[in-house]
């Protein structure tokens, strides 16, 4: 029996798409599935903020940001824990992956034609100690474009490819099976699905229209996580971070189901940390959905009072934009599976941003007029729809109010106004001095010491209460599913292991499906800015071992 392809590759996300041009390339004919239709070529990375993480870039340098590959590595290490027999290849591939981050990451897509955004934002910021979670130092680099911008010069390869013939696009073929013949995995069997022109993101039909069997001599999986797929989350949710919650919001559309994990798994593939997940704690409902449950994320300066259900302030280093899964697990041990930002106007106009590229039509667009003006506005566009729209927000002139319409979004008298007034007034007393005992008000003077913090993200420590600075706003935080941290486990080849150890013939995984390499490079923790990035060095590096191989 003849071969369809040199290759198969299963899963037209960043990391798919990543693979298919480095096997194009290297002149090797390639088919491209994908069980979403084509105007949903790119799949998550379409929706994400664009971020990267790099080690010691000229943005950093430019902002007098003193960073090294060892800082990084320490960073890493700390945040990512491993602790695990397991985690043997996920370390190899951390340290591959900050050589990757620190050296020819950024000029090979800068040669691409891929710019950034000036100021270098500074996610997961830890609190503990220097080898605790944490970035050190900002190194979240967003995207001139965002997510499309990443993009772009991907899919224009890959469309380039199929000029060429080299490449085949079969969108709507939803893989079920991988079968073996003389030894090796090489054939992918499925449902072909009848036609859809839903928009981008919009769950599609799972209605069949036939079936198909393509044969290659090897199978790359780029299929994504298990984000959509609420079952499956609360089924591997981990015993450490207590129990799994009632409500959550998706960050992820429908497709991200995790179906073909499972798959993998049937024909030989070894899955490990299937508990190690990364879902965000300040998630609000999406006034103007696209997918179910659809939730954005809030991407905090450091100014909101934390508070969990019942109006108590969250304990030190748990502060907006510093630790996400030590949050996670604080509030899940709370009985709750919510908790409060509470603020006023001012904090909102500069510290509030919204993750995904369709909240920032500015930074999507290129349009550095519209990022001027969003520097100019009291509070930007976007998020003031939030305000206005969203069902988590919550805006009032008076203390008293702001707690009564509280207790009424969540039908429970839970926070008391009189307690949550000492609180407040507590905190507030605490900026009347550029020194002070509260750990969180230390932070804001801290982050103020980095000069990109204090152009367009931190405002200067002051009262939540004074009234120059209103309205008031409350507003709900959900759990937000996002990404799956373990998967497929794959050597430093992408090659796909089995239970022994020994590679799975013919088969390579990369992006989300394998742990953005090795089954889970990012360990307990991520750093941020490293799940694009982790889809670009892994899909890079089975594109070119499945060419070397056929």
């Amino acid at each position: 029996m003849s071969y369809d392809a040199d290759v198969i590759v299963i899963g037209a996300g960043l990391a798919g798409l990543a693979a298919v041009v480095e096997l194009a390339e290297a002149g090797r004919r390639v088919i491209l599935l994908d069980q979403e239709p084509e105007q949903s070529l790119g799949g998550q990375a379409h929706w994400s903020f664009g971020g990267l993480f790099f080690v010691d870039s000229p943005e950093q340098r430019r902002l007098r940001i003193r960073d090294s590959r060892e800082l990084a590595m320490q960073d890493w290490l700390g945040t990512a824990g491993f602790d695990r027999e397991e985690d043997h290849w996920p370390r190899q591939w951390a340290e591959a992956y900050v050589d990757f981050a620190a050296g020819e990451k950024r000029p090979w897509l800068h040669a691409m034609g891929v710019r950034w955004f000036p100021v270098v934002g500074w996610a997961e910021r830890g609190g503990y100690d220097a080898q605790g979670p944490g970035n050190s130092v900002p190194r979240f680099h967003i995207t001139w474009g965002t997510g499309p911008g990443l993009l772009a010069p991907f899919e224009r390869r890959v469309r380039e490819a199929v000029a060429k013939g080299l490449v085949e696009l079969r969108f709507r073929h939803r893989v079920t099976g991988l079968a073996r013949s003389a030894g090796a995995v090489d054939t992918v069997r499925g449902e072909v699905l009848v036609p859809s022109g839903v928009e981008r993101g919009v769950a599609s039909s799972r209605e069949t229209a036939g079936e198909f069997e393509l044969r290659a001599q090897a199978v790359v999986i780029t299929s994504g996580g298990i984000g959509a797929n609420l079952e499956l989350v609360r089924k591997n949710w981990p015993a450490r971070l207590g129990r799994a919650p009632e409500r959550m919001l998706s960050g992820v559309p429908a497709h991200v189901d995790g179906e073909l994990l499972g798959i993998a798994e049937d024909a030989g593939a070894r899955l490990i940390n299937r508990d190690r997940m990364w879902h965000y704690t300040e998630g609000v409902e999406n006034w103007n959905p696209i997918w179910a449950r659809h939730g954005i994320r809030i991407l905090p300066g450091p100014s909101s009072l934390w508070l969990d259900a019942r109006g108590r302030r969250l304990p030190a280093p748990l502060f907006p934009g510093f630790d996400t899964l030590g949050t996670l697990e604080h509030i899940m041990r709370s009985g709750h599976d919510y908790t409060w930002f509470v603020l006023n106007q001012r904090i909102i106009g500069k510290e509030f941003g919204l993750s995904g590229s369709e909240q920032n039509p500015d930074l999507t667009g290129r349009s550095v007029r519209e990022v001027l003006g969003r520097a100019r506005q009291p509070v930007p566009g976007p998020v003031k729809s939030f305000m206005e729209h969203g069902a988590d927000f919550i805006v009032e002139r008076e203390l008293p109010d702001l707690v009564r319409r509280m207790n009424e979004l969540t039908g429970e008298a839970r926070i008391d106004e009189a307690e949550l007034r000492r609180t407040i007034e507590a905190r507030d007393r605490e900026t009347a001095n550029p020194y002070t005992k509260d750990a969180q008000i230390t932070a804001i003077h801290g982050a103020r010491a980095y000069l990109g913090d204090k152009l367009i993200r931190t405002v200067p420590p002051h009262p939540v209460l004074d009234p120059a600075a209103g309205p008031l706003i409350a507003v709900r935080l959900n759990i937000l599913t996002r990404k799956t941290l373990g998967g497929l486990e794959t050597d430093l080849s992408s090659r796909v292991l089995t239970a022994d150890g020994t590679p799975l013939p013919g088969v390579y995984a990369a992006g989300e499906a394998a742990g953005f390499g090795g089954g889970g490079v990012h360990g307990y923790r991520a750093l941020e800015g490293t799940f694009l990035g982790g889809c670009l060095f892994s899909g890079r590096t089975a594109g070119r071992a499945a060419a070397g191989a056929v």
